[in-house]
């Protein structure tokens, strides 16, 4: 593989920057909304779990 000098090397590195689709203004805000409302169903989904789990190990715990 031959060496690409530091001016070749960042003409590639431009050229492959161009090719970048970067999202609109409008498509991050409709993540951005999308990832915290799948994070809030998931915490509340998780401390769900958690806690039957938490009260199905007291029961058991003090059946001993």
């Amino acid at each position: 593989m031959p060496k690409t000098s530091p001016g070749e090397f960042l003409n590639q590195v431009k050229a492959e920057a161009s090719k970048v689709v970067w999202p609109t203004r409008q498509e991050t805000v409709t993540t951005a909304i999308f990832v915290a409302i799948m994070m809030t169903i998931l915490a509340v989904f998780f401390l769900g779990i958690d806690t039957l789990f938490g009260a199905v190990v007291r029961w058991l715990l003090s059946l001993l």
